[in-house]
């Protein structure tokens, strides 16, 4: 789905070495920060030095699309809003993504799955081998997500064989709790939280994205996960400052513990039209997995532009890539901080 800009600039044939640059600063000027500004032109070899451009002036290039012979670059105006860095290493937790097929069709999914989306299954063979080299890997958290992890038949063997190596978060719109509770009885309950997205105290806004009747569904499907005696965190997505402070209050009076609650903000992927724009350079890798290869982060798992490497094994050469990458981009930072010396 293109993402919609602030402002659009036509540069027709020009470049950089031929007046784009002037006006790109110009409508750079007329850009508050975190606004999208979109360049389209006729010549592609720009890009280069849209990116570099970008990178020098600390904006973010998070999109480039080709349509009708002209390209369309998109940019994030000013640094992406601070958020909490937790200095953790980079493959202490892992993200699989099980499939992208999901019994809801929520409008702002970042890897944008719905009922109709093709199920692009990783399976149980490879869930099996990746938790048994994740072993070596000094993993210490999993995380299972999709699409909806519950509509297949084999994720008790997938939660299973995450366990087994490590503490295992299986992420769930709550819907289909029930139905797996058995299932999940099976398991060791100490190794696995279930994370229920519930996106407000009350149902309207959470079923205007989700769908109607999904916020009841999610608070019972917390009800009867916390009756079965697993450890339940809430998440939420948000599209405010303000929809996040209301929701912590919620969980403020419910007594819900800091670790037990996820808020977070909409990105701009996926299904979402409005939302905040995050580049590759934005995001601490995470390493995830899905069935088309290896990605920077889950939240771009659909995203061409955060696929570090399509192959997966040895899963140790996997993690190398993900750390290679992102000494990469380190190395464009301290790049960037030298490049101007007075003295």
């Amino acid at each position: 789905m293109r993402a919609k800009a602030n402002i659009e600039l036509n540069a027709g044939l020009k470049s950089f070495a031929n007046g784009l640059l002037p006006e790109l600063i110009t409508t750079l000027r007329r850009c508050a920060p975190g606004d999208l500004l979109a360049v389209v032109g006729n010549e592609a070899a720009i890009g280069t030095d849209l990116e570099t451009w970008c990178r020098f002036t600390r904006n973010s290039l998070i999109d480039k699309t080709v349509e009708a012979g002209r390209t369309r670059w998109l940019i994030r105006c000013a640094e992406a809003p601070a958020d909490d860095i937790i200095d953790r290493p980079i493959g202490s937790r892992l993200w699989l993504y099980t499939n992208f097929d999901c019994n809801l069709h929520c409008d702002y999914c970042c890897v944008r799955s719905s009922p109709r989306a093709p199920r692009r299954e990783l399976g149980i063979a490879r869930v099996r081998r990746i938790a048994s080299e994740a072993a070596d890997l000094n993993v210490n958290e999993i995380f299972v997500t999709g699409g909806e992890p519950f509509l297949l038949r084999d994720i008790g063997d997938i939660l299973a064989a995450c366990t087994a190596t490590a503490p295992t978060t299986v992420l769930t719109n709550g819907a289909l709790v029930a139905q797996r509770l058995e299932m999940l009885r099976s398991l060791a309950s100490d190794r696995l939280t279930l994370q229920i997205s519930l996106d407000s105290p009350t149902s309207e806004r959470h079923d205007r994205h989700r769908g109607k009747g999904t916020w009841e569904r999610a608070v019972k499907g917390i009800e009867q996960a916390r009756a079965g005696g697993f450890r339940v965190r809430l998440a939420a997505t948000v599209s405010t400052d303000d929809e996040a402070e209301e929701f912590r209050r919620f969980l403020d009076a419910r007594r819900i513990s800091e670790e037990d609650r996820v808020v977070r903000r909409i990105v701009l992927r996926g299904f979402a039209i409005k939302g905040i724009a995050l580049a590759r350079a934005d995001l601490i890798p995470e390493v995830t997995i899905t069935a088309d290869g290896v990605y920077w982060h889950p939240v771009g798992a659909d995203d061409p532009d955060l696929l570090v490497t399509a192959e997966i094994f040895p899963l140790a050469e996997a993690f190398a890539a993900v750390r290679l990458a992102f000494e990469h981009e380190n190395e464009h930072r301290r790049k960037l901080a030298t490049i101007f010396n007075c003295a």
